[in-house]
């Protein structure tokens, strides 16, 4: 069984130790450095994790990240690389679905952040596997829309969101879809059609859970 989760997180890991602490990425402020703390704190903090999703919680979280962010660099990729067995998220019984969209958007948000990227040639099973994630991401992501969202992918499916009303339509290869959908609207490369009001908003929608 292809382990999705786990080669996205070795291929992170390994871009990291390449580009350094230091390096750009997607998420607007953080440095490579700042992106893998933030995994660290995912996996290895449950009790600041919560703060990742609920506001009240978010400072707190923050304080740990930066703290997490501060130990030597090598250390980091180490934590990032081998998630611990007891991780409600990593171990073996829960990493391939928590994981998988998880670290395939943050192996984009470093490979994209960079200059002269290309989309990848992804397996067949991953992109299924990133297409069952961006039906329910859909759903969330787009839950305040305020029209309706046709989200086609060409091969693997098609879904609708959004409000309803005057339809928008959102095409892409899964792997696009979720960067899309995700709040990373300006790197993926999708296609979106529809009244060019609607198109433009959705195009700079804050989106993601």
């Amino acid at each position: 069984m292809p382990r999705y989760a786990r080669s996205e997180r070795e291929a992170l890991a390994d871009l990291l130790q390449t580009l350094g602490p230091d390096a750009p990425t997607l998420n607007t402020g953080w440095t490579t450095r700042d992106l893998a703390a933030h995994l660290v704190l995912r996996e290895r903090r449950p009790d600041a994790a919560a703060g990742i999703l609920l506001p009240p919680l978010h400072e707190y979280a923050e304080r740990v990240r930066r703290q997490l962010a501060a130990h030597p660099w090598g250390h980091l990729i180490d934590q990032v690389r081998k998630p611990p067995v007891w991780s409600p998220i990593s171990n073996p019984l829960t990493d391939e679905v928590a994981n998988t969209m998880e670290f395939f958007i943050h192996h984009e948000d470093v490979r994209r952040a960079g200059r002269d990227w290309q989309p990848r040639d992804l397996p067949a099973g991953l992109q299924q596997a990133l297409w069952r994630r961006a039906t329910a991401l859909a759903r969330m992501a787009l839950r305040r829309f305020p029209a309706g969202v046709l989200v086609q992918a060409p091969g693997y499916g098609q879904r609708t969101a959004g409000q309803g009303g005057e339809p928008v339509r959102l095409v892409g290869a899964p792997s696009e879809l979720v960067l899309f959908l995700s709040g990373r609207q300006q790197a993926a490369r999708v296609q979106v059609d529809g009244p060019p009001g609607l198109a433009d908003r959705l195009r700079g929608a804050r989106l993601g859970l």
